[in-house]
């Protein structure tokens, strides 16, 4: 009896050593999780999206040999090798990834192994981020909100650091801060809404047809209804470009300070942030998940998703604390 005591308590610590954690009765989900299991339900999205048929074509390297172009030679250099590599082994090579992605997402919604997950999944979304999207383009100058920059898949690393179950929460005015600290959830959000205002500036966003040619490709190999929103929001921004361009560069710098503002500001500001980004990816043709060939929702989702971790709660004390007290 002793033995098997013992061997138990030593497999549940090497469990806990690798995050799996080990629980003695059902929680009701939190906000906290309830944002974990959307985080999860994206990662799923993309396994599904990974067991396309065109993604086991030769369609697929190409389309990741192609975010090299215009960046760094330290950056293009690996983006190049990994595409030759998966053109020659498309299929086990895709499949692998349509796995990993799928069992990110399974592990995130299985609480016991939410920690292993969403460090697994900050490792892989670093690794897509360069050898499949090509840092978002923010190297290359083709980098833009409407397109996908800074890169939707390194929101998925940020989602799960931001979202990470810590021994104790700190007290935070919203999720996002629980286990970073809300001065450090503010940075993040201020580099990222900066650099989407940023982005909006540059001429791959500003330039004269730059926004509407952007919206138009989207709407290529979509469903009727959405080709057609979309082709009407490029025919709308065909003379208004540069205007629509300063419009979101403003937004993205109102929504970036916006966290720095009092609650009732601050729901205000991340209710734009929202609206916004549910316009970034009606611009981005819904990643793409329509058509056949899209690998992703693209970052509008992300967007939205990141925005509601940052919605002010009536209690910024941990849990434990407002369990205590009441």
């Amino acid at each position: 009896m002793t033995s098997h005591v013992t061997d138990a308590r030593s497999g549940g610590r090497w469990l806990g050593g690798i995050g799996v954690a080990q629980e003695e009765s059902w929680a009701a989900p939190d906000t906290r999780r309830w944002l974990q299991l959307g985080l999860a339900f994206i990662w799923l999205l993309d396994a599904v999206l990974q067991f396309q048929s065109f993604m086991f074509s030769k369609g697929f390297s190409q389309m990741l040999a192609g975010t090299a172009p215009g960046n760094p030679a330290v950056i293009a250099g690996p983006i190049n090798w990994s595409a030759r590599l998966i053109d020659q082994h498309t299929v086990v090579a895709n499949g692998a990834f349509a796995v990993i992605q799928l069992l990110l997402g399974l592990g995130i919604a299985w609480r016991p192994t939410v920690r292993l997950a969403l460090g697994a999944s900050i490792g892989w979304a670093i690794a897509v981020w360069w050898l499949g999207e090509g840092l978002g383009g923010i190297l290359n100058g083709a980098g833009s909100p409407a397109n996908g920059a800074p890169g939707a898949v390194i929101i998925y690393a940020l989602l799960a650091v931001l979202l990470w179950p810590g021994q104790r929460d700190r007290p935070a005015p919203f999720v996002a801060g629980r286990f970073t600290g809300a001065a450090v959830a503010r940075l993040l959000w201020l580099v990222l809404w900066g650099s989407l205002a940023y982005l909006a500036l540059q001429p791959a966003t500003s330039a004269a047809k730059a926004l509407s040619g952007m919206v138009s490709g989207m709407a290529s190999g979509q469903p009727g209804w959405l080709a057609g929103l979309d082709n009407n929001l490029a025919a709308f921004l065909a003379q208004r470009g540069p205007a629509a361009a300063v419009v979101l560069a403003v937004a993205g710098a109102v929504i970036a300070v916006g966290v720095y503002l009092p609650r009732p500001a601050a729901r205000a500001v991340i209710a734009v942030a929202i609206v916004t980004s549910a316009a970034i990816w009606i611009a981005e043709g819904l990643g793409g998940i329509l058509t056949g060939g899209g690998t992703d929702p693209n970052s509008g989702l992300l967007l939205a998703l990141l925005a509601l971790t940052y919605w002010p709660l009536a209690d910024s004390r941990p849990a434990a604390t407002r369990s205590e007290s009441a």
